[in-house]
C-alpha cells in the first residue's frame, strides 16, 4: 500500500474537472513565535493542478489535496539525482582527458541540456503520473 502526501488549500481556479488549488509551503520554523527576529522563515505559495469530479466546488474554498508519495521520490530523482549524477560523471571523465577546468565544468553543465530536452518531450506522460486529487475536508 502506497502512502499519500497531503496538503490543504484554497481554489483559486476551476475549469471542467481542473481545478487549480494554492498551498502554502512552509519551513519548520515559519510558524515560530520568533520568526519575526529570525531571517530563517520561510513561506512560500504555490499552485497545484487538481482533478475532481465534485461539482460543488466554487473558487476561495479550502480543500484538501494528495497524491501518491511515490511519486514525491521520483519526481526528486528526475529533478535533482540524476542531473547531479550527470554533471559528476561528466565532470570526472572530463577532468581526465581536459586539463582546462573551466571548460571540463563547463561541457559537464551542458551535459544537462539534452537530458533536459528528453525529459521535456515526456511532459506529458509525467503530468499524468504526478497527478493530484482533491479530497472532502
Amino acid at each position: 500500500m502506497s502512502k499519500k502526501i497531503e496538503d490543504t488549500g484554497i481554489i483559486r481556479h476551476i475549469e471542467g474537472n481542473k481545478v487549480k488549488v494554492e498551498i502554502i509551503q512552509m519551513s519548520a520554523c515559519s510558524s515560530c513565535h520568533a520568526k519575526g527576529a529570525c531571517t530563517a522563515a520561510d513561506m512560500d505559495e504555490k499552485i497545484i493542478d487538481a482533478h475532481s469530479n465534485n461539482p460543488n466546488l466554487k473558487v476561495g474554498d479550502a480543500v484538501n489535496i494528495y497524491g501518491e508519495s511515490g511519486n514525491g521520490l521520483l519526481a526528486v530523482l528526475l529533478a535533482f539525482v540524476i542531473p547531479f549524477t550527470l554533471i559528476l560523471i561528466s565532470l570526472i571523465v572530463t577532468g581526465h582527458f581536459i586539463q582546462n577546468e573551466a571548460i571540463s565544468g563547463l561541457i559537464s553543465l551542458l551535459v544537462l541540456v539534452p537530458y533536459f530536452i528528453i525529459l521535456s518531450l515526456f511532459n506529458n506522460k509525467l503530468k499524468k503520473k504526478f497527478t493530484f486529487y482533491i479530497s472532502d475536508i
